[in-house]
């Protein structure tokens, strides 16, 4: 039987409003384990569009997502947070003693005060295209997500979808791969303007070319290492694509999951909060970002990190009750340094 790990906080959920959730409850010497179902932190910023710019975070008149989460991982690092990567939360069980105990698909448990749910719009993964034998190639040839743009240098990809995701990597990945082939159903995307612009543009230059009106048909290669995928038309003419990687980007998957098991007050898929403390109707549970509503609500990752720092608070006040916390800005009371917060 798994030992249970016991902390103050557990964070459901890396991506940027979860990271700066760590931070906010560092700040509050709470102690944080976090709990992702993707195998990288970041969340979608990470998984679907690491190069994309975001031009609303203060200070930051544009910054990529991959760096905002860069950033934010560093921000959180001197607070020693323990990151369980590639689980799921599974059960959320009350204890007597209005602790919590964390479960997960990887059977790891965790004893914690708080939990703060700051999951999006639930755990989510990518939409699989439905190929005979793809499980083969899903992580050797065939990649959902990109983490390293330079793998693809000199290399030919076929891209797959119609969204910001598609054409954004296909604009980025021809200037650096063999050769980027671009399929998707009609010839119309739905992507930003100015992105399907310069889509057409890198097409009439030659950097770029469009399979189009087509869809996956088949994979053939050897040992995970594709060779040729297979497209065709509604009307069943067929093509075969040369191919050393194959990206398809049909978006996420999303649901609540276990989370619709776990007793809160659910709305639309989202979960109910206090605005002032980010409180659910569950003691000791906490929502922040995309997946917490309340009247009014922007849907912005600002509005989020504002949250972490509500949620942090009010997880003081739960793991230390009854104590006089003396609120200081965070230019008078610093940030410690990686060791003297392991300490």
């Amino acid at each position: 039987m798994n030992t249970a790990i016991k902390t103050d906080v557990v964070v459901i959920g890396a991506g940027p409003v979860g990271l700066f959730a760590i931070f906010e409850c560092g700040m509050m010497r709470l102690k944080c384990h976090v709990v992702d179902a993707l195998e990288i932190v970041g969340g979608q910023c990470a998984a679907l569009y690491p190069e994309k710019p975001i031009y609303d975070i203060p200070g930051f008149p544009r910054v990529e997502a991959s760096e905002l989460i860069k950033n934010l991982e560093k921000q959180a690092l001197p607070f020693n947070p323990v990151y369980h990567l590639n689980q799921q939360v599974e059960v959320l069980q009350s204890l007597e003693d209005n602790r919590w105990l964390v479960k997960t698909s990887a059977g790891t448990q965790i004893n914690t005060k708080v939990v703060i749910i700051a999951a999006g719009c639930g755990a989510f993964g990518p939409n699989r295209p439905p190929l005979a034998g793809i499980d083969a190639y899903e992580g050797k040839s065939v990649l959902y997500y990109i983490q390293k743009r330079e793998q693809f240098t000199n290399q030919r990809v076929v891209i797959a979808g119609g969204g910001d995701s598609a054409v954004d990597w296909a604009l980025s990945l021809s200037e650096i791969a063999k050769k980027v082939m671009v399929v998707h159903r009609r010839p119309k995307f739905r992507a930003a303007p100015e992105s399907e612009e310069q889509l057409h543009r890198f097409v009439a230059q030659g950097k770029i070319e469009l399979v189009v009106p087509y869809q996956l048909d088949g994979l053939e290669g050897h040992n995970g290492q594709l060779e040729t995928v297979i497209v065709k038309t509604l009307e069943g003419e067929s093509r075969r694509l040369e191919t050393d990687y194959l990206l398809p980007f049909f978006g996420l998957s999303m649901n609540l999951g276990p989370i619709n098991d776990w007793g809160l007050n659910l709305e639309k898929h989202h979960i109910q909060v206090e605005p002032g403390t980010c409180a659910t109707n569950q003691s000791g549970i906490l929502a922040i970002g995309d997946i917490a509503t309340y009247p009014h609500k922007l849907k912005l990752i600002l509005t989020g990190f504002a949250e972490a720092a509500q949620a942090a608070h009010t997880a003081r006040s739960l793991v230390h009750p009854g104590e006089v916390w003396h609120f200081e800005h965070s230019t008078t009371q610093g940030v410690p340094h990686k060791e003297t917060a392991a300490a």
